[in-house]
Parts: C-alpha cells; structure tokens; sequence
C-alpha cells in the first residue's frame, strides 16, 4: 500500500497558545497522525488555545478536513478555542465548497491569529444582560 508523501507535524508554546505546525499535504495518508496529534493536544494535554499552523500545507483532501473537524469538535467539548492560519489558496478552496469556512475560525497569518480576539468574546459580554431579551 502506498503511503504518500510524508508530512512533518512538530508543535511549539506561546503562552497559553499550543501551535501545531503541519509541512506537507494533508491527505488520507497522513491525516491518521494529524487527528492524533490534535487529539493528543486537546483531549491529552487540554491545551486551552490550538493554533494550527498550515503555511506549509498545500492541499488537502477530504480525510484532511474530517481531521480537522474532529478537532474542532473536540476542541469545542472541552472548551478550548482551535484556530486554522495560513491556509494556501487550494484549501480555502475545499473549505469553501464542503460549506466549512465560516465554521472554522480563520486568520491570514500567526500575528494575525495571536492578536485576534477570540469568537465569543463579545457574544458573551452582550449577553450579561437580565437575560428576558427585554429592555427597560
């Protein structure tokens, strides 16, 4: 059985950031140790923030994207915030067309996803109302 193009998975800390770097395409080859890894971060180690770093990603396939559901999914059950940056042209692409864009919370560059806020933020600070949806 072939096993496709290798793709290397390392992470680094920043602060209270996990950042997941992936170099290579995601594919049905590798994409078992792409959930892996993410679940070792989220469910293992209950990382607080996952940032994944795909600046070096250039395509991915379908396996790739249920991967990076499940990770999002997981990250959403155990409260911790999960973050796609760099995304090449071909995966906003798949992204876009499986309807998953807006599901994911998306940014440009590291800077860009490290001075963001996060999603939620503000829903929560304007639902600290009496909650009857009814104003003075």
């Amino acid at each position: 059985m072939p096993s496709g193009p290798p793709i290397k998975i390392s992470t680094r800390q920043l602060g209270d950031v996990a950042i997941l770097d992936l170099v290579g395409d995601i594919t049905l080859f590798n994409s078992p140790e792409i959930r892996r890894a993410l679940l070792v971060l989220l469910k293992d180690q209950r990382v607080p923030q996952l940032f994944v770093n795909m600046t070096a990603v250039k395509y991915v396939d379908s396996s790739g994207i249920a991967s990076l559901v499940e990770g999002l999914k997981v990250a959403r059950e155990s409260g911790s915030r999960f973050v796609l940056y760099g995304l090449s042209k071909p995966a906003i692409t798949v992204l876009e067309l499986t309807h998953l864009l807006r599901v994911f919370e998306v940014h440009a560059t590291e800077q860009e996803a490290l001075a963001a806020q996060p999603p939620g933020i503000d829903k929560l600070a304007r639902s600290t109302g009496d909650g009857t949806g009814e104003s003075a």
